[in-house]
């Protein structure tokens, strides 16, 4: 047996331990009485042969979940997911539960299509960084499969989010401070996004506080680093540009560092919403409002083992706090 070139399988393990199928099942799955002696040796032959069950299969046959958890993400190239990712995976590995990444492109349609292929493996829960609508907790609530939204408030199930308008109220209070008083705001896109709104909030409390203006004309918005720095290009060209950029997340602030860097413009202070990579050594240091994605995913997986553990308290939504993290130029 230790020659075979194939997968292991069930039945394998009930030739080499000499018992029937159905009472290896019963030993991998902790069901029904099993002597301690023919437990051991089934046990034995399951790692001496390298026998990992199908749980797919399982599930389909029993109608139980599966030991997956699914994650639906908007975009797989930005670190800010990458990390909250890692903090989902971090918070459920110790339950055994494996995490299934889907990328929803932040369109709809797509988002439905990967939480209904998520729900046809049976998977134990749903934590989405919801495109918009309704769609997905109908799905989840008719497979009786826990939701929780990250980063963007959903209608009717648990939420976590950074404190977004706190944030970026502190933000652009320390711009203000540092003697600005014409500040761009430099957003994502759609503007009904609802981190965007939000984080433009929190713009224009703190200039409200300041008794300064908050003219339209300093707010711009862009999907990409390239469409960023594009738009950071028109605020500075304006008849009374701003001297201060506040850019709202990392394609922002990345555009808003590349219409700075190749323009020259050394005199217009830049501070982010989102840390950077590397922000520490450009020059000068970037400032930033720092969100912490690992506490995002790993808060939203306790609430989804929450709910599979039974808890059926009313949806909650959570909120992680951002901190601002001052880089001052060097001498």
């Amino acid at each position: 047996m230790s020659g075979m070139e194939r997968r292991p399988t069930l039945h394998d393990v009930a030739r080499e331990a000499r018992v029937s199928a159905k009472t290896v099942s019963r030993v991998l799955n902790g069901e029904g009485p099993v002597a301690a002696a023919t437990r051991e040796r089934v046990l034995a032959v399951v790692a001496r042969l390298g026998f990992r069950p199908n749980l797919m299969a399982r599930s389909i046959r029993t109608g139980g979940p599966d030991s997956t958890v699914g994650l639906v993400l908007p975009e797989l190239g930005n670190p800010f997911f990458g990390a909250l990712a890692g903090g989902v995976e971090e918070a459920v590995r110790g339950r055994g539960l494996t995490v299934l990444l889907g990328c929803s492109g932040g369109d709809r349609a797509r988002e439905a299509e990967v939480v209904g292929a998520f729900l046809a493996r049976r998977t134990s829960a749903l934590l989405v960084v919801p495109a918009g609508g309704g769609e997905t907790l109908a799905a989840a609530a008719g497979a009786g499969v826990p939701l929780v939204y990250l980063d963007r408030p959903g209608p009717g199930a648990d939420c976590v989010v950074s404190s977004n308008r706190a944030g970026a109220r502190a933000g652009v209070a320390h711009l203000v401070a540092a003697g600005h008083r014409r500040i761009g705001f430099l957003g994502d896109l759609p503007a009904s996004m609802y981190t965007r709104r939000e984080r433009l909030a929190g713009w224009r409390e703190a200039l409200a506080a300041a008794g300064l203006p908050a003219p339209d004309a300093l707010v711009a918005g862009a999907r990409t680093a390239a469409a960023a720095e594009r738009a950071a290009l028109a605020l500075l060209a304006l008849p009374e540009p701003p001297t201060a950029l506040f850019a709202s997340n990392v394609n922002a602030a990345t555009g808003a560092l590349l219409a700075l860097g190749r323009s020259g413009r050394r005199d217009v202070a830049l501070l982010s919403f989102d840390d950077l990579p590397l922000a520490e050594v450009l020059e000068p240091p970037l400032s930033a409002v720092a969100q912490d994605p690992a506490l995002l995913g790993a808060t939203a997986a306790r609430l989804a083992l929450a709910r599979l553990d039974g808890d059926a308290t009313p949806p909650r939504t959570e909120t992680v706090a951002t901190r601002l993290v001052l880089r001052p130029a060097r001498p």
